[in-house]
């Protein structure tokens, strides 16, 4: 009877220890849960079995959460459990040629320090250096990057 204890307690120990590696993001109860269930089925194979028993229980625990643990990993179940999808999404670049430096637009968005403008027909993202600028208001370039402009107030 104590065998089946202490088979159990370290069962019940390696579930604990492969959702808090696997499952559980973080050091949390799951893990400390394992921790502490291993070292009481030592501490009770130590105490009701006798030091043979102990000695085995301590280096098998070890052995079988290795082993669960490197079954784990080779079974497909992590693959299961990932994502599959890929990001398709692109940020559209801005033309250089058509928004150049020094160009005026009007503001789409409160520009807190980024928004949405309007210059010459396109709406596209913008920020300003330090100031907000309010909607509808009008607004110079003063550099053009890949995805959005830097204006200020004009």
């Amino acid at each position: 009877m104590d065998v089946l204890i202490v088979v159990a307690l370290i069962v019940l120990a390696i579930v604990f220890i492969l959702l808090e590696l696997f499952l559980i993001p973080g050091f949390s109860i799951s893990g400390i849960t394992g921790i502490l269930l291993m070292a009481v089925a030592v501490w009770y194979a130590y105490s009701h079995i006798g030091s043979m028993g102990g000695n085995l229980t301590l280096a098998g625990s070890f052995v079988l959460t290795g082993f669960a643990v490197w079954g784990f990993i080779k079974s497909k179940a992590l693959e299961r459990m990932s994502l599959k999808t890929n990001v398709s999404g692109t940020v559209d670049a801005i033309d250089e040629t058509v928004i150049k430096v020094g160009d005026k637009g009007k503001t789409v968005s409160r520009l807190a320090p980024m928004g949405k403008v309007l210059i010459n027909g396109e709406v596209m993202e913008a920020k300003t250096i330090d100031e907000f600028i309010d909607q509808d208001e009008e607004i110079v370039v003063l550099e053009v990057y890949k995805t959005n402009v830097l204006v200020e107030k004009a």
